[in-house]
């Protein structure tokens, strides 16, 4: 459901990598049958279980420089060497089919979301140490020690970042951290 407006909610969550919100991005797909995910494009090469169309859209560097030459991106960044965007037209499919829509961005995505859509909820999502962080990255197996440790450095830049969202979370427990996006969530349908 649409909020009280009747337009469609765009819910955008921001985290360091690791932090947990692509996890919580597909527990809330599960939970909220009218929350369609943003797709993302990037010039990463795939993960082990992620799919082309389905996890992101995975572009050659020139197709991806292409389309910001085409300004057909709402907001890009290059994040650890490689680029990450939210293209315009796949955003307008899923508004102009009336879904409320679940962004998985960096912080700097989330705010220029917010500069086009001002109405935009935006939830940062912290991990409850920097302990528990690095164990995720770890445990991911998707990333070198140096890659790790250049995610890890970007941290008090994302940290500086959060006091603009409408919400930060500490993400201790993967169904609480649902459970509290949820109500924010319903709050702002009403």
């Amino acid at each position: 459901m649409s909020n009280k407006n009747g337009k469609s909610l765009l819910i955008v969550l921001s985290a360091p990598s690791g932090g947990g919100k692509t996890t919580i991005c597909r527990e809330l797909l599960k939970l909220h049958s009218d929350l369609k995910l943003s797709i993302s494009a990037t010039t990463r090469a795939p993960r082990p279980h992620e799919t082309n169309g389905h996890d992101y859209l995975f572009l050659t560097e020139a197709e991806f420089n292409d389309k910001i030459r085409n300004k057909e991106f709402l907001e890009y960044e290059e994040v650890h060497g490689k680029l990450y965007g939210t293209l315009k037209s796949n955003v307008q499919k899923l508004l102009s089919r009336g879904n409320n829509v679940v962004f998985d961005v960096d912080v700097k995505g989330a705010l220029n979301i917010k500069k086009e859509f001002p109405e935009a909820i935006l939830i940062f999502i912290r991990p409850p140490s920097l302990e528990e962080l690095q164990k995720r990255l770890k445990n991911r197996k998707a990333e070198t020690a140096e890659e790790i440790e250049n995610r890890l450095k970007r941290l008090p830049e994302e940290y500086a970042h959060a006091s603009y969202f409408d919400y930060d979370i500490t993400n201790n427990i993967l169904n609480e951290t649902v459970e509290r996006i949820t109500a924010i969530i319903n709050n702002h349908k009403k």
